[in-house]
């Protein structure tokens, strides 16, 4: 995708509700075919959230995960909270009474998740990096730290903060004796367990959590009932672990979709593949599987550990980190 769609654009108007890895991927294409829409998101900066867990613990990283909007989108982008969907006269409402009228509807909301790995409120980018900083002022003065939940976003988080601060007493409670996500090989999930007793981190687990909702969608991903109404990322209900990298993936298939309907042409399913899931475990370790095969702490590293993919996200954005 990337080249100028021709068709009639007078028509159509997008509008995309939430700026994260989906809606930022979806209106960077949308923009690149010059195709008119409208990118609504409670703050005024992309949260590139893979790396959150590390700007918890490393002071002055936060600022390389928020990417201005307005910088790459322009008047295209509209920081508001939406207070409403009225599918009948195809508008979205804001808070503040602005009415933004659409062809076409991208729900990119995401999920909701505690701080520090979701930052899901209405911010300004230097509010939301403050948030950041601020807590890893209160990672440096805590010499026990209890870290609750062990899916991917727990053990990295673990592992984050034994890397940096390898004299801190680290504790991580899990519900279950397996850590990380059900999806992935045994062998993985056992590699996780393993960098984390290597680390030092205490493991407790078989100790309790809870559950979680989204979007019913087709194998478009339209929203059942709805054939101009779309979801993607994690708010969509599609059975696959919530990552980033499905996010882009949904994103690609829902602007096709969005063109191919306007040139009368067959729509393109989604067909979640073969699971690429990578564990980064403080900056010089990880594990993970790419396409169903194990990968260990080395290519891990490269891939994803040292960087967090902080760059792909910067130059889609078309800005230079800081």
């Amino acid at each position: 995708m990337g080249s100028q769609v021709s068709v009639d654009v007078g028509s159509m108007h997008v509008v995309i509700v939430g700026g994260g890895f989906g809606g930022m991927a979806a209106a960077s294409q949308l923009q690149a075919m010059n195709v008119p829409f409208t990118l609504v998101d409670m703050k005024d900066s992309f949260h590139h959230n893979v790396a959150a867990l590390r700007a918890s613990v490393e002071s002055g990283f936060a600022k390389k995960t928020f990417i201005s909007y307005s910088v790459t989108f322009k008047d295209n982008f509209r920081q508001g909270v939406v207070v409403g969907i009225d599918l009948k006269n195809q508008t979205v409402q804001l808070q503040g009474g602005e009415a933004l009228p659409f062809s076409h509807l991208i729900l990119a909301t995401g999920s909701t998740g505690p701080f520090p790995g979701k930052f899901n409120q209405v911010s300004s980018q230097q509010a939301a990096i403050q948030a950041y900083e601020d807590i890893v002022r209160q990672v440096q003065s805590s010499q026990v730290i209890v870290v609750v939940g062990g899916g991917s976003a727990g053990v990295e988080m673990a592992a984050e903060i034994k890397t940096e601060y390898p004299e801190k007493e680290v504790t991580l409670i899990h519900s279950q004796v397996a850590l990380a996500d059900k999806e992935l090989l045994p062998c993985v999930r056992q590699e996780v367990k393993e960098i984390l007793l290597r680390k030092g981190v205490q493991l407790l687990l078989k100790s309790r959590l809870a559950s979680n909702g989204a979007l019913q969608v087709n194998e478009y991903l339209q929203v059942e009932g709805y054939s101009n109404v779309y979801a993607i990322g994690d708010c969509a209900d599609v059975k696959e672990p919530k990552m980033a990298y499905h996010a882009g993936l949904h994103a690609n298939i829902v602007t096709t979709n969005i063109i191919n309907s306007m040139k009368q042409r067959p729509l393109k399913a989604y067909k979640p593949g073969a699971l690429t899931f990578l564990l980064s475990m403080g900056r010089n370790d990880g594990v993970g599987q790419i396409s169903g095969f194990y990968v260990g702490w080395l290519m891990v590293r490269l891939l994803k550990s040292r960087d967090l993919f902080v760059s792909t996200s910067w130059k889609t954005m078309k800005q230079s980190p800081p």
